[in-house]
């Protein structure tokens, strides 16, 4: 109770008015080693004594309280920060040898049982379904649905659906800032975190301390166009990489084989034969090798496909469902318990990965392969996501203007001319977030070109099997930290351990000691190097 004190003091001290609609955070025990605590904020920080709402926060005390650094913020980019963290703290739990570690959730997400968490009486329907909808039809009905999962969402948060933009949230992190005590934010975000820590950079410039972002979508390109071919070719490499991680371990099914060109081969073959009653064309082929992409779904995807080319594709169909495992949650307990199961052994000494191949036309036209008939497609879950605000918030923040069907065919082709085996697939992916919400009246905080700046830098890691990032020359200050994994890096390697990676140590030379890496610096990838060794 003193430290908490002396806590409110100095942040009475330090509180700008930017800040002064928040609430002081009172710490309680609250499981797991958490200690939790509500912070009450403005709905709408530009209206800062009108309808108010909370968010969850949870603290990780530093190990040596008396040589704590100070609090360091993370946001991780899950559905819950809190809750991912709970499931697995190895994450971000070394950060304790320096820091009070603060898990801080956006507006409308929360805790497990949390009154701050907005559920939504309808959920969002699967993205998997527009993906295999060739025709307006499907179209339609997908936009149906999504419209009545937002409607339900507004429903369910009242006047707080207002605030569901990342605008909000960094006055939110401010507000936090200034309770805490710190006169600048540190801060740590993966994923959507890094949304955020960019949005604060942007609006708080003066007040940024040391920030790593990691992983996160690009807001920083505003034609919606140009984001899709970035994402899709991006894809249209990890297929690559995957080929070239299979042919370098000899315990992969596809190590005798080029990856690409048994894809290639598959898709001449479609129909596939995917159980009793059960076919996948070439459309559903695309999506399933897609969701495999992920690197820690590569030993999966090199077996199903194998599979495949021996005359079953049930398990390659049911590769689809991997598609939905978007946040942070599962994403590190899908790792966890791949290494668990031995599918991915203690990783060894890592192998620059070959350069890839520049993607080559496809084998087969498209027209020809979506006319491949399905005798009894594989079913395609009708609620594949939570019920949650978080696909509201992400079309506030990233899609003001969903295309309409004859605008999106038009993208598409560019598509699939950019990306033509399977990276084409992220545009249906990408615009199926937002689809059939209506954007008049909603909030927005649309991507944006940011205003140069001069202030502190903020580390930014990059990985090359990241197909949702993008270098980071469009954010002011960053300085770039390239390696060779995917998405979530950091977190997945403290998950499996891997305390001594060249990402982890170069990250926390930074947050702790100021130390930022050489221009240049390329950590090796460390989570796929130990896969089937």
């Amino acid at each position: 109770m003193i430290i908490l004190a002396a806590v409110a003091m100095a942040a009475a001290a330090t509180a700008s008015p930017a800040v002064k609609g928040a609430a002081v955070p009172q710490w309680q025990d609250c499981g797991d080693g958490l200690q939790c605590a509500k912070l009450s904020v403005p709905v709408d920080w530009a209206r800062p004594h009108g309808p108010r709402t909370e968010i969850d926060l949870a603290r990780m005390p530093a190990q040596d309280p008396q040589h704590s650094r100070g609090f360091l913020v993370v946001n991780t980019g899950a559905a819950s920060t809190v809750q991912a963290v709970r499931a697995q703290p190895e994450g971000v739990s070394e950060l304790t040898r320096w820091f009070d570690v603060v898990l801080v959730e956006p507006r409308g997400l929360g805790d497990r049982g949390s009154a701050a968490a907005v559920r939504c009486a309808v959920a969002q329907p699967d993205p998997l379904r527009l993906v295999l909808a060739a025709g307006r039809a499907g179209w339609r009905s997908y936009a149906r649905d999504n419209a009545a999962y937002d409607r339900s969402c507004r429903a369910a948060a009242g006047p707080a659906y207002d605030g569901l933009t990342s605008w909000q949230v960094a006055h939110d992190l401010d507000a936090l800032r200034a309770e805490l005590g710190e006169p600048r934010l540190r801060y740590f975000g993966s994923s959507y975190g890094a949304v955020y820590g960019q949005a604060y950079m942007e609006l708080f410039p003066h007040r940024v301390g040391r920030m790593y972002l990691e992983g996160g979508p690009d807001h920083t390109e505003p034609d919606l166009a140009q984001r899709l071919i970035t994402q899709a070719s991006a894809a249209e490499r990890q297929l690559f990489s995957f080929r070239d991680w299979c042919r370098r371990h000899l315990g992969c099914p596809l190590a005798g084989a080029d990856a690409v060109k048994v894809y290639d081969a598959l898709t001449r073959r479609t129909p596939l034969h995917a159980g009793p009653g059960r076919t996948v064309n070439a459309r559903h082929l695309a999506a399933a090798v897609h969701a495999g992409l992920a690197p820690g779904h590569w030993p999966e995807l090199a077996r199903a496909m194998s599979e495949a080319r021996e005359g079953d594709a049930t398990r390659l169909a049911a590769m689809t469902s991997k598609a939905g495992e978007g946040d942070a949650t599962t994403r590190l307990a899908a790792m966890a318990s791949e290494a668990g199961e031995g599918d991915a052994a203690k990783p060894a000494a890592a192998t620059k990965p070959a350069a890839a191949t520049r993607p080559a036309a496809a084998t087969r036209p498209a027209a020809a392969t979506e006319a491949a008939a399905v005798s009894a497609p594989v079913a395609v879950s009708a609620s594949a996501l939570p019920a949650s605000v978080s696909g509201s918030m992400l079309c506030h923040d990233f899609m003001p203007a969903v295309p309409a069907y004859r605008r999106f065919l038009e993208m598409e082709t560019r598509l699939r001319e950019v990306a033509p085996r399977v990276g084409w697939v992220r545009g249906r992916y990408e615009v199926a977030r937002c689809l059939g919400m209506p954007r008049k009246g909603a909030p927005s905080w649309p991507p944006h070109v940011p205003a140069p700046r001069h202030g502190p830098t903020a580390l930014v890691g990059i990985g090359r099997l990241d197909t949702g990032a993008r270098p980071a020359g469009g954010i002011p200050g960053a300085v770039v930290l390239s390696h060779g994994d995917g998405r979530d890096a950091y977190l997945l390697q403290g998950v499996n351990r891997l305390r001594a990676a060249c990402l982890r140590t170069h990250v926390h030379d930074y947050l702790v000691n100021g130390t930022l890496p050489r221009e240049g610096t390329d950590c090796p990838g460390e989570l796929t190097a130990g896969m089937y060794q």
